[in-house]
Order: C-alpha cells, then sequence, then structure tokens
C-alpha cells in the first residue's frame, strides 16, 4: 500500500499549521515523521487519519485520490492512528475501549465473551499480559494506557498505521516489545508512520525520516545514510550544540533527607537525601515506584511511614497547596489531567500556582503577570501566538513547557520533576537540561524521574533505581552506563557493578 499527501495546507484561524506539506510512505517501511514541536507534525497525521480536514491538497492511495472525511472513512482506506494525547475513555473498561463502537454481537447482543477474548489476543500481542480487558481504563498507568492505545490500533488491521509518540511513556522493555511487533507488521507489509522526537528510536527502527519545519516541508532522508546532526540541523535550522549541557555547580547541603518513605503498597523503605544543587535522577521499569515517590512527596499519595526533612527540618505534607506551601515543585507526568487546565490561557496557567506573587491589596498586577508570563515564553520557546492563547490549543510538547513554566516564575527549594522532557523536540529537550542546570545552580534539590536513561545518565549526579516499589541501589552517575542501571532496574545483584562504577 503506497500512501502520498499532496500540497497539504491547514491553517486555524489566522495561524498556518501546514503550508504545501508532501509526506510519501510504502508498504513494509517504517518512516519517521519528525520537528519541533508546534512544526505540524501532529496536525498532518490527523489529516490522514481523518480527524482534520486540510483547506487545500489530496491524499491518493495506491496512486488514486481518496477523500477522507473522518476517522470512519481512513478506517475504511486502511489507516489507524495511536494519537499522542491518550483517548481512552476512563469509566469504562479495557475491552469497552478497545471496541467501542465496533463491539462483537450475537443476536443483536453484544458478545462480552467474545469481546474479552479478543482484547485479550491483542493486549498479549503488545506485551500487556498484566491488563485485565474488565479493568476500569482510568485506573491504568499512562504507560499502560498508551499499550491499550496500540492494541487497539492493532485490532483494526490497519495497513497504514499512525504512531504519535507510541514510545513516550513506556520502558525499555515495553520499547523493545513494540519494536518487535513494528518489525512483524512492516514484514507483512504494513506501513508505519512514527512520530517522535527521540532520535535514538529513529535510528534504530526507522528506514527513512521526514522532516517539518514551520508548518513546511525540509527533506526527506534515508536513516542510514543520514546522522544525529543532518537530521538536528533540518529540523531546527541551525546547530543544536551540546546534546547535554555540562553543570559545573558543586552540591551543597543536604536540602532534602527522605528515610524508610513508604505508601499505599506501592513504594516502602525508600531513603535517600538530596543536596542543594544536585540532581537526583530516579530510573525503573514501569510500575516500579518511581512517580509514587515524588506523588508521596507532594501530598498526592499518602506517606504510611518514614520521615522526611527540609533544610534539617521535619516536613509534614498532607496535599499539594502544603507542599507548595514547603517549597516543593512537581512537574507531573499527565500534563493533560493533572498538569494544566486545558480551558486557561497560557498566562493563568503559568502563573496558576504563585499568582499571590503578582497581587496587591487583593488585586492582580495583569501587566506585571503578563511581562513576567511573556519574559517565560521567551526563555522556553513557547510556540503561541501570545500569552491569551488557550494552552489546549498548543502542540503536546508546548504544553509541557508551559507545565515547567509553572515553577520558574518562583523556584521552590525543591523540584520534582516527572518525565519532565516527555513529548519534547530535541531542541527543546536542550532547553529544558539548561534550565534544570541553572535551577541547580541556584541551590535547588531536583529529584528527576526519566524512562530515557542517556537522559538520566547525563543530567543526574546520582542515581536511584527501583524495582517492584523498593530501591535497588544508589550510583554516581558518572560511571554508571546503562547495564548497571537495567541489571538494578530488573532486581539483579548489583553490588559488585556499582562498587565498579562508584570507583
Amino acid at each position: 500500500m503506497q500512501v502520498t499527501m499532496r500540497g497539504i495546507d491547514k491553517a486555524f484561524g489566522p495561524v498556518r499549521v501546514l503550508d504545501s506539506v508532501h509526506f510519501n510512505i510504502g508498504g513494509g517501511e517504517i518512516h519517521a515523521l519528525m520537528g519541533e514541536n508546534g512544526a505540524g507534525k501532529s496536525t498532518l497525521m490527523k489529516i490522514l487519519s481523518g480527524v482534520y480536514l486540510p483547506d487545500r491538497g489530496e491524499i491518493l492511495v495506491d496512486g488514486k485520490p481518496v477523500q477522507i472525511r473522518d476517522t470512519v472513512d481512513a478506517e475504511r482506506a486502511g489507516i489507524a492512528i495511536i494519537h499522542q494525547e491518550l483517548n481512552l475513555i476512563p469509566q469504562l473498561s479495557v475491552m469497552e475501549n478497545m471496541f467501542l463502537g465496533r463491539e462483537p454481537s450475537r443476536f443483536g447482543v453484544v458478545d462480552r465473551k467474545a469481546m474479552r477474548a479478543q482484547s485479550r489476543k491483542w493486549l498479549d500481542t503488545v506485551g500487556a499480559q498484566r491488563i485485565d480487558p474488565d479493568m476500569e481504563a482510568g485506573r491504568l498507568s499512562i504507560g499502560q494506557q498508551q499499550l491499550v492505545e496500540i492494541a487497539k490500533a492493532l485490532s483494526l488491521d490497519a495497513r497504514v498505521l499512525v504512531m504519535d509518540e507510541p514510545t513516550a511513556a513506556l520502558t525499555h522493555h515495553e520499547i523493545d516489545t513494540l519494536f518487535e511487533i513494528m518489525l512483524a507488521l512492516k514484514s507483512r507489509g504494513v506501513a508505519l508512520v512514527y512520530v517522535s522526537h527521540r532520535m535514538e528510536e529513529i535510528f534504530r527502527i526507522c528506514d527513512k525520516v521526514s522532516v517539518l519545519r514551520d508548518g513546511q516541508f525540509v527533506g526527506e532522508r534515508v536513516t542510514r545514510e543520514t546522522s544525529f546532526d543532518d537530521i538536528v540541523r533540518l529540523m531546527v535550522g541551525r546547530e543544536l550544540g551540546e546534546r547535554f549541557p555540562k553543570r559545573s555547580t558543586t552540591p551543597g547541603a543536604v536540602r532534602l533527607h527522605v528515610s524508610d518513605l513508604a505508601d499505599d503498597g506501592n513504594v516502602s523503605g525508600i531513603t535517600f537525601d538530596v543536596r542543594a544543587g544536585e540532581v537526583l535522577g530516579i530510573a525503573g521499569l514501569m510500575g516500579a515506584g518511581r512517580s509514587e515517590i515524588l506523588r508521596t512527596l507532594f501530598g498526592v499519595n499518602r506517606k504510611t511511614a518514614g520521615t522526611v526533612t527540609l533544610d534539617g527540618k521535619p516536613l509534614d505534607v498532607r496535599d499539594a497547596t502544603s507542599a507548595i506551601d514547603a517549597g516543593i515543585g512537581f512537574v507531573t507526568e499527565d500534563r493533560k489531567n493533572q498538569g494544566l487546565v486545558l480551558g486557561m490561557s497560557v498566562r493563568e496557567n503559568a502563573t496558576l500556582v504563585h499568582l499571590d506573587n503578582y497581587a496587591r491589596l487583593g488585586v492582580v498586577d495583569t501587566a506585571a503577570e503578563r511581562d513576567a508570563v511573556d519574559q517565560l515564553i521567551k526563555q522556553l520557546r513557547i510556540r503561541t501566538r501570545d500569552a491569551e492563547l488557550d494552552v489546549k490549543s498548543l502542540s503536546g510538547g508546548n504544553q509541557q513547557k508551559v507545565v515547567f513554566a509553572k515553577w520558574l516564575a518562583s523556584p521552590p527549594k525543591v523540584l520534582l520533576l516527572d518525565e519532565p522532557t516527555r513529548g519534547v523536540d530535541v531542541g527543546g529537550k536542550a532547553e529544558i537540561y539548561t534550565i534544570v542546570n541553572q535551577l541547580a545552580s541556584q541551590g535547588v534539590a531536583i529529584v528527576m524521574v526519566s524512562s530515557e536513561l542517556p537522559e538520566v545518565l547525563a543530567m543526574s549526579d546520582r542515581v536511584l533505581v527501583m524495582h517492584q516499589g523498593r530501591q535497588n541501589g544508589i550510583f554516581p552517575a558518572d560511571g554508571a552506563t546503562q547495564e548497571l542501571i537495567m541489571t538494578a532496574a530488573t532486581g539483579g545483584d548489583v553490588t559488585a557493578a556499582g562498587d565498579a562504577a562508584a570507583a
């Protein structure tokens, strides 16, 4: 199956998102679509999958023009998409989500037994054996929801499968499983469009790369014939410089001390220190308890055991408000449901946590507020028409930058980062890394959860590794390897390896 998109234009009001874009993919090919946040990647794929109608241009399937007016047309043409922002209905079960609108029936009644069996088949195909088809989708983690979305798309028997940031919340083991599935689909002649910011994955799995910049097509490359630097130049129109900026700050006194921390059944026995100006990375497989540590420190999860001190004083965090008052910030993993108010503007979201900083006698100084937000927009290179645009109108990566901006207006003593660069392009990541380093140089103690091992090792001073709710070692990042971290994350004996890394 050959799909060609020609001269695709799309504008939202006065903002032109796509300008005469071309894209081509053939059966049995894994084709990466890359570009900075806001370059138009997701919009182009939503046009291909029937979510949006183009203002101009045409789509051809096997050389013949087709009309894709909605997602039903796309599915009939053999095109399915896994969206970056997950679209499961939390109150429905996993299997009800997977077969919504196309439930198997018998004598006019939904055949739940058949639906359960088919769901089980496709969940097993993506390595999600632990996910119960009868479980409410809202009870799943972000990574588990992503696996359900992938299984749902595969169940459509699509000949063109679009994956928009499919690995953003997956662990390395799950990514390996996904890539095995992709290669199997490729061998059966399926065309896969892979939208991702993760360069290592692009060069590992993709045959070709197409790049968009500012809504325009700027080039296509055969992956094995190009390089990381070449793709970056196409994406950003300039040399990126150092991928992981170095930090020269020497950590100071212990700022956060955690001893024998436990919550309601997710983590226990967690003990570590974080010094002022230090970045402590937390690694581990999905479900190991990484995010739960941060949620407990921020008062979202209930602390059932252990002690926490901040600057030597006992810290009693009962909820998010008391955590913020104590000087703790939290960039959550799920920006859509936990990090942003989508109906509010960029300005309102960016100042929501510390709105009192801009108030005089109970009245908000909107001029001061706008000035502060405009500086944050420039600092983080947030692509937005202006500060008054609803944050829901931004691309996923730019939404993530707004989440980050909330804590930059008034830096906390401790900043908890849960997958801070999830869905952010390579240029945006470098900017966030620079901000992290700047905060550390100001004495902020940073605890960072990340599924990207190169990121953890490059940005951290030390790495705490979780395995099944307990820590399985803390290692100096300088000298540690991805193999060492994965050994610890899978429960292996890392005593000798840890001694070698510390030497």
